[in-house]
């Protein structure tokens, strides 16, 4: 059901940032249900293929670490606040994923950005949604707090 509803996220996602960013309209009554799915499943295909072969992702502690050491990196704990206040790398800030988009202005776009969560999952929707609102500066930490805690 996580996958099902990840999905449902992604994909709305998408086609709001294609009708509203890239200027793609149609008159949605005009269209067939199969017409509407060609659209979507045209969009779909175009933004996964889109994505680098490293998936924007940070994916070892040991990187994450080197980059804390070396670079500015503005690290965003994505998991709700009681589980922030159990315990969280660094001078993350906490910014629950699905308070994301009201808390955009915290998030900078010219600074690298690193979001992580308890296992990678809800770390990846905020990667691939903030891509999607134009933010190229963020990547994810798969192995997330689980990793981080693991490596310790």
């Amino acid at each position: 059901m996580k996958i099902r509803r990840f999905l449902t996220v992604i994909l709305s996602s998408l086609c709001i940032f294609i009708y509203a960013f890239l200027g793609v309209s149609y008159d949605a009554t005009a269209l067939s249900a199969t017409q509407k799915i060609a659209v979507v499943s045209t969009a779909v295909d175009s933004y996964l293929k889109s994505i680098p072969g490293d998936y924007y992702t940070v994916g070892k502690v040991a990187q994450l670490k080197q980059l804390l050491k070396q670079d500015d990196v503005f690290l965003v704990d994505v998991r709700e606040p009681a589980e922030y206040a159990l315990g969280h790398i660094g001078n993350a800030i906490n910014i629950p994923l699905r308070t994301l988009v009201e808390n955009l202005d915290k998030i900078p776009k010219k600074q690298p950005v690193v979001v992580y969560c308890s296992s990678g999952y809800r770390s990846a929707m905020a990667v691939m949604s903030l891509h999607l609102l134009g933010y190229d500066n963020v990547r994810g930490f798969p192995p997330s707090m689980n990793g981080w805690n693991a490596a310790s």
